[in-house]
């Protein structure tokens, strides 16, 4: 993966890449096969761990010369300390996760700041498709089907909002982004967020 230019990754990595500050101690939880690592490691000078459950993705980040642990964010958050890194990033990952209440707390415990990014199943595409066709939506963001997803806990923009609310979680900054790639902060504008957004990037926070 050396030789990345920026433009080289997803667009909501580039949005959480856009969040960091150079140089911060990173901690990136389900990190695949570690792009977000390694664009943060060349762009922006971060002092980058990561953890992945498949071996497949631990084996691509470590032959990319990256610090990166197998690992499981149900089970191995805990064994963090507080405010051990400046950012922890879980991109695309919540929804698959057993509680996700509990990784969220465990999420801004470990970091100042927590970086998340989840599909919508809010969107109109989707609501579509279960309206129209009677079934559980097929998407790019969501292309498993019901019976093979490993995403067990899915959700809308509104419901991560709740949560974390609910979490006692400050959101700092909350961005979606549609089908065509653009972002766009929610703001105010949730209920159009909700339902044209097809992933949401939240910068999170517990005081």
């Amino acid at each position: 993966m050396s030789g990345l230019k920026p433009t080289d990754i997803r667009v909501d990595l580039q949005l959480i890449a856009d969040m960091i500050p150079a140089g911060s101690r990173v901690l990136d939880i389900g990190c695949e096969d570690g792009t977000l690592l390694d664009y943060l490691t060349q762009f922006k000078q971060v002092d980058g761990r990561g953890i992945e459950l498949s071996n497949e993705g631990v084996r691509a980040s470590v032959a990319a010369g990256l610090s990166v642990i197998q690992g499981d964010a149900d089970t191995d958050l805990e064994a963090y300390p507080d405010k051990a890194f400046d950012y922890v990033i879980l991109s695309q990952t919540l929804q698959a996760t057993r509680r996700p209440d509990h990784v969220l707390s465990h999420l801004v415990r470990i970091g100042t700041h927590a970086i998340v990014s989840v599909p919508n199943f809010g969107h109109w595409r989707i609501r579509w498709t279960l309206f129209a066709e009677g079934r559980m939506p097929v998407s790019e963001n969501l292309p498993y089907e019901w019976y093979d997803t490993p995403n067990i806990h899915l959700c809308t923009l509104k419901d991560i909002i709740r949560l974390c609310n609910k979490l006692g979680i400050t959101i700092e900054r909350s961005i979606s982004v549609n089908a065509s790639g653009v972002p766009q902060r929610i703001g105010s504008s949730l209920a159009a967020a909700n339902l044209f957004g097809e992933q949401g990037v939240f910068l999170l926070r517990k005081l």
